[in-house]
């Protein structure tokens, strides 16, 4: 899979709206939300050779939601040599103040 840096794209606000809302009520976890800070983002990013990003699921020890990112190359392999990011800020507690796309 040739990865050219331009996968994924944007969604308008009632649809990102709905489908949070579908998420929160289908009981599938806890965790709405994890907060990753631009700079920690940009690192990732930044990395030679990377041109996008992969997100897991993944359970942490204490069976608790996590997101990885991991930079992803052009040839759309995994840099796991290169860094991994966790330790997001999860919603809740630390959710939005506008709480829109959070309920």
């Amino acid at each position: 899979m040739k990865v050219t840096g331009k996968e994924g794209g944007p969604i308008d606000r009632a649809q990102a709206k709905r489908w949070t809302a579908k998420y929160r009520s289908s009981g599938r976890g806890k965790t709405n939300s994890h907060l990753f800070g631009a700079d920690t983002v940009r690192k990732l990013l930044e990395q030679e050779g990377c041109v996008g990003m992969r997100i897991y699921y993944a359970l942490d020890d204490n069976g608790e939601q996590q997101l990885l990112l991991v930079g992803t190359d052009e040839e759309g392999s995994d840099m796991t040599e290169g860094l991994i990011l966790d330790l997001s800020s999860p919603c809740p507690p630390d959710c939005s103040v506008s709480g829109e796309l959070a309920g």
